[in-house]
């Protein structure tokens, strides 16, 4: 694990993200996420909350992580509490068995992949369509799938030749004629995911990529893969050495996305939160909502793109991930590995103050709020934070967007040009003051 020294601090992100030389500047966003000495989360800070045996004091550093981010050395660790893939109750030993279990639940998923179609595992990966949706294959495969195989491991050469019916013979099961469907656009997705990173000049890593949102879209079969999935893996792929690691982190991210990219019918699921999204700028920000809608947009769609990829395209690579982990620490909750494990979580009325004080400032307020709530209607679940984030983007335009939006058009580009500008820490604190003020007034 990467030491943290004193010449690291004032360091940006760009320091530990490498840019390819030579990129086009439209495509590079300068990183405004600095590493600042008793701001941010630090290795020996984060040992510092971990007891005897192994458990972890978690409350100790999520306002850390809200005030001044995660030291990139130590991001994907941390990242696998904050997203509920461990309890912080849990000893070294229980975690460790847990991280084992996982991998060979990876590996036996990669395997069922690779059975149904080679290249998986193979260290390639395809871009053109290997399968029609009658489930006819496409002829001439080789070429077809994109790649070589005389570039292909032994291992996968021997798969490939034992296993080619699946490349030849018409598939009947609409699961895997499904999962097939995708596989070609997971590479095209692949291929234009984070093109400005070094890290993506290396054909391993753009082939871990696939391997990871293809043996998720079997995993998921009800959600399979969506475009904007690729965004959201990538960093996963970048902070974990072990492909399954990566794998189960990226699968704990889509517990809490999952929703937006269901399709059902003529609809997508992000549509839900757009509603949600306008609900909320109709409660604190009414002139802009009734203006917006005036220009035909009450629908938000507008805001597809922010909610869908958090963000990515709004931000530098390291600015991006400084927003998630600020907003999975304001949501986070301690019993988040419970509740994914399908274990027993407290009962309200056992919740100590202490206890409390583990979960994120947003979680709190939303436990406040529903305490308050008592005999009124069921209002059902809290709101997930990105929309908030998403009002306060809207808040912080809303004069430029009263003043010059006179159609969608002009919507569009004055939400396109704070690209490479927006404030990562700015919008996630205008997020909980509109949070509070909804509170209020819902």
């Amino acid at each position: 694990m990467m030491k943290i020294f004193k010449k690291d601090l004032g360091l940006s992100t760009d320091h530990f993200y490498e840019i390819r030389a030579g990129c086009n500047t439209d495509d590079v966003f300068d990183t405004k996420f600095k590493i600042k000495a008793g701001k941010t989360l630090s290795e020996k800070r984060w040992r510092a909350a971990f007891k005897t045996g192994g458990s972890l004091d978690i409350g100790k550093c999520l306002n850390r992580i809200y005030h001044g981010g995660i030291h990139p050395s130590i991001r994907g660790e941390v990242w696998e509490f904050l997203l509920g893939c461990y309890d912080p109750k849990s000893t070294f030993d229980e975690r460790e068995e847990i991280r084992h279990r996982r991998r060979e639940q990876y590996a036996e998923l990669k395997r069922s992949c690779s059975n149904m179609f080679p290249v998986v595992g193979s260290g390639k990966f395809v871009t053109a369509r290997v399968i029609a949706a009658n489930g006819d294959p496409i002829q001439d495969p080789i070429v077809l799938l994109g790649t070589n195989l005389e570039s292909i491991p032994p291992q996968s050469q021997e798969s490939v030749s034992l296993n080619q019916a699946t490349l030849v013979n018409r598939e009947h099961d609409k699961e895997i004629i499904q999962w097939k469907l995708a596989l070609h656009q997971i590479g095209l997705d692949v291929v234009r995911t984070d093109r400005t990173l070094m890290f993506y000049e290396k054909q391993d890593n753009l082939a871990k990529l696939w391997d990871v949102l293809a043996v998720y879209a079997w995993h998921d079969k009800d959600v399979g893969y969506g475009q904007g999935m690729s965004d959201i893996c990538s960093p996963m792929i970048m902070l974990y050495e072990n492909e399954a690691d990566a794998f189960w982190c990226f699968e704990r991210v889509m517990r809490r996305l999952r929703g937006n990219f269901r399709c059902t019918g003529n609809s997508v699921g992000v549509e839900a939160q757009l509603d949600n999204l306008a609900n909320v700028t109709r409660a604190v920000n009414p002139k802009l909502h009734l203006h917006l809608e005036h220009l035909g947009g009450g629908g938000y769609l507008f805001a597809f793109r922010m909610l869908m990829v958090l963000f990515r395209r709004e931000l530098a690579f390291g600015d991006a991930l400084y927003l998630w982990e600020m907003m999975w620490a304001l949501e986070y909750n301690p019993e988040q590995f419970a509740l994914y494990e399908g274990g027993e979580t407290h009962k309200k009325s056992d919740v100590t103050r202490k206890f409390r004080r583990q979960y994120g400032k947003y979680a709190r307020a939303n436990r406040k709020n529903k305490s308050r709530a008592r005999g009124k209607p069921e209002t059902g679940a809290p709101l997930p934070f990105s929309i908030f984030l998403v009002a306060s983007v809207l808040k912080d335009r809303s004069d430029k967007l009263l003043k010059e939006a006179r159609g969608l058009d002009d919507v569009v580009k004055i939400l396109n040009d704070i690209s490479g500008h927006m404030d990562a820490k700015k919008v996630c604190i205008g997020a909980m003051k509109i949070h509070k003020k909804y509170l209020k007034r819902k």
